[in-house]
């Protein structure tokens, strides 16, 4: 191995236990937060894309994690910045770690992948570009993944919270 190859490998390791620490902390916090609540779930911590994924999961349905979710996601955007806050008071670092409750963003990104991909079908078949409604930095960074697996171009336009995607023709 080379020099350069041992210190990407190494870098690669560094970076992985690096999450997984992300994952832990994030576990720990949230467990807290689950009995203050009085709430059931069991968290799930994985790597995905290069940042730290952790999941409440409850077996009985998760229709008391339901309040966790709120409505449109609200008190889950809330809870993932929190857990951030809270990872980065213990390492010091920003995190980019990414929280699902009960599903939520996983039935989410789906829904979104597809809108994403009938508004690149529009843009190919128009050749006008598609202005979509406003979304979050999570559902504007799925839509654009599903506009670029589609072949096209897509940019955000706007401020926050008003930003949104605009779909444009190849």
């Amino acid at each position: 191995m080379t020099e350069g190859t041992t210190s990407a490998a190494a870098e690669g390791v560094d970076t992985l236990s690096r999450l997984e620490q992300e994952g832990e902390i994030a576990a720990d916090y949230l467990e807290g937060l689950l009995d203050i609540a009085d709430l059931d779930g069991d968290i799930d911590m994985d790597v995905e894309a290069d940042r730290a994924a952790v999941s409440i999961i409850s077996d009985s349905g998760g229709r008391d994690l339901q309040k966790l979710v709120g409505r449109d996601g609200e008190v889950l955007e809330a809870l993932q910045e929190l857990t951030r806050l809270a990872v980065h008071r213990e390492t010091g670092d920003r995190s980019r770690l990414m929280l699902d409750i009960a599903g939520y963003r996983a039935k989410k990104r789906a829904e979104l992948s597809e809108l994403g991909a009938k508004a690149a079908a529009e843009v190919k078949s128009t050749g006008e570009p598609v202005k979509m409604k406003p979304m979050t930095p999570f559902e504007r960074k799925v839509v654009h993944d599903a506009v670029k697996a589609a072949g096209l171009r897509s940019e955000s336009e706007g401020e926050e919270p008003q930003r949104f995607v605009v779909v444009l023709p190849a």
